[in-house]
């Protein structure tokens, strides 16, 4: 199999998917108690923007090494996103089906991420 060179980010479904799920947290933290802006709010947001803006810091970088490191910075993000929905569900500030869909989109996305890790991995150790 020849190895294509990713040209943009913005071409990585992985990536696409984690706007979008950027998007769907922001709404979903949009919802929670006022009393939360400085806390699970603030931190759901952070947490959700890292994941796509790490990867397009890494793929920047211009070494696949570097792209890999912060591929790995994503996966520590969405990690943290997931334990914040957990949260947010643990403290009736949003239900499980509310939340549903966002578990399944992060476990999507962290398979994604593994797999272009892997990948990128074996490339690199190729060469």
């Amino acid at each position: 199999m020849e190895y294509s060179p990713i040209n943009s980010y913005r071409d990585l479904m992985v990536w696409q998917r984690s706007m979008a799920l950027a998007e769907s947290s922001y709404r979903i933290a949009a919802s929670l108690p006022g009393d939360e802006k400085y806390g699970l709010v603030s931190q759901i947001r952070r947490a959700a923007v890292s994941i796509p803006a790490n990867m397009a810091e890494g793929h920047g970088r211009e070494t696949t090494g570097s792209f890999i490191q912060f591929l790995r910075i994503s996966q520590g993000s969405l990690k943290e996103l997931e334990t914040h929905f957990l949260l947010a569900e643990r403290l009736s500030l949003a239900s499980a089906e509310q939340m549903r869909p966002l578990h399944q989109e992060c476990d999507e996305i962290g398979r994604m991420l593994r797999a272009l890790i892997r990948s990128l991995q074996d490339h690199k150790e190729a060469n």
